[in-house]
C-alpha cells in the first residue's frame, strides 16, 4: 500500500426479495442487475429469492437502497423496465430528485428519462386515483394543471407494463384565430405545430430513438381528430387532448372508437373554446350526457392545480376577476 493512502474496504451483503417476482426484479437474463453492476462497479449475483453484493461498503449500501426501490415498484406494479431502473439509479444517487418516500410513491405515474413524474396537487392525486379507477375520464381545468401531461405519463406507463399495444394521441385542428387553408406548406406541415405539445410531453418521457421506433412503428400515433372517424382501437390508450374544440358530434365519434381493452383520457378547459360562434362544445355536452355512468370519471381542476410557472396562476385569478366584474 502506498503511504498516504487507505485501503479499500470490501464487504458482501445478501439482500432477500421473499414475495417479489425475481423475473421482473432482476430483467431479461438479469439486465436489470447488469445495469446496476455498471454504475456502480460492484459485483451483483442473484441466487434464487435473495441478492448477493460485493463491493466497497458504501457502493453496496447505495445498491441496496436502490435494490429496496424496485422491490417495492414491482410489488406495487408487477412490472420494471430497463428505464425505470436507471431513473431510480439517478433519483437515490442525488443525480435527479431527492429520493421518494413510500407515501409519494402511491402518486408516480412513470419513470421518465431522469426523473420521476407524478401528481404533485391535490387535484392532480384525485385525477390519477380517478384514471386507475376508470376506463374514460375526463379531464376539465385551466391550463397549467398537467392535465395532458399526466394523461400522456398514464398512457406510457401502460405501454411499458404492456397493458395496451399502442397509444394514439388526438387533437381537433381547429385554430385560435387562423384558417389552416392560409398558412403555408402541406398538410403535415399545417398540422404539427397543433400536435406539437403533445409530442413534446412524449420526448420528455421516452428516449429520442425509442420514441421514433414507436412513431415509425405506429405504436405510438399522433393524429388530427378527423382522422380517428371510422376506426376501431383495440388494445389501446387513447387521448383526445384540446377536447373543448371537439363539437359533440366528434365527441360521440371519439368515444366509439373505443375497442376491447382500450382506455381513454379527454382533456380540455371549458374557458378556452374556439369553435365558431353557435357551434356547441362537445366537452360541455358531455357533462349531462355520461356524468354518472359507471366507468367514467370526471375530474375538475382548478388554479391551485397549476404547475407551471407561478405567473400562470396569477393570470388565471386575473381573468377570473376582470371576468366577474364584467359580469357585475
Amino acid at each position: 500500500m502506498k503511504p498516504g493512502t487507505e485501503a479499500v474496504v470490501e464487504t458482501e451483503k445478501r439482500i432477500r426479495i421473499d414475495g417479489t417476482n425475481p423475473v421482473v426484479l432482476f430483467g431479461f437474463q438479469d439486465a436489470h442487475l447488469r445495469i446496476l453492476e455498471e454504475r456502480f462497479e460492484a459485483t451483483i449475483v442473484a441466487r434464487g429469492e435473495s441478492i448477493m453484493i460485493r463491493g466497497e461498503s458504501e457502493v453496496v449500501d447505495q445498491i441496496e437502497k436502490v435494490i429496496k426501490e424496485l422491490v417495492f415498484i414491482v410489488n406495487k406494479t408487477d412490472a420494471l423496465s430497463d428505464r425505470d431502473v436507471q431513473t431510480v439509479i439517478e433519483i437515490m444517487t442525488g443525480g435527479a430528485s431527492p429520493e421518494i418516500s413510500p407515501e409519494e410513491l402511491d402518486n408516480v405515474v412513470l419513470y421518465a428519462k431522469k426523473d420521476y413524474i407524478k401528481a404533485r396537487t391535490p387535484g392532480q392525486i384525485g385525477y390519477l386515483k380517478s384514471i386507475k379507477a376508470n376506463d374514460i375520464v375526463f379531464a376539465i381545468g385551466p391550463a397549467g394543471t398537467g392535465k395532458t401531461y399526466l394523461a400522456v405519463a398514464a398512457a406510457v406507463a401502460s405501454l411499458r407494463k404492456h397493458e395496451v399495444l399502442k397509444i394514439v394521441l388526438a387533437r381537433p385542428a381547429v385554430e385560435a384565430g387562423e384558417s389552416l387553408g392560409f398558412l403555408p406548406g402541406d398538410f403535415r406541415e399545417k398540422i404539427d405545430p397543433y400536435l406539437r405539445p403533445l409530442y413534446d410531453a412524449l420526448d420528455d418521457m421516452i428516449p429520442n430513438e425509442k420514441l421514433k421506433s414507436y412513431i415509425e412503428r405506429r405504436t405510438i400515433e399522433i393524429v388530427p381528430l378527423a382522422y380517428m372517424r371510422g376506426r376501431t382501437l383495440n388494445n389501446a390508450f387513447i387521448i383526445l387532448d384540446e377536447a373543448q374544440n371537439a363539437t359533440s358530434m366528434q365527441m360521440k365519434m371519439f368515444l366509439t372508437r373505443m375497442g376491447a381493452n382500450s382506455r381513454a383520457i379527454i382533456t380540455g378547459d371549458i374557458t378556452q373554446i374556439d369553435l365558431p360562434a353557435k357551434t356547441g362544445s362537445g366537452l360541455v355536452e358531455i357533462r349531462e350526457v355520461l356524468t354518472g355512468v359507471e366507468g367514467v370519471g370526471f375530474v375538475y381542476f382548478d388554479k391551485t392545480d397549476v404547475v407551471r410557472h407561478r405567473l400562470v396562476k396569477n393570470i388565471i385569478e386575473a381573468y377570473e376577476r376582470y371576468h366577474g366584474d364584467q359580469n357585475v
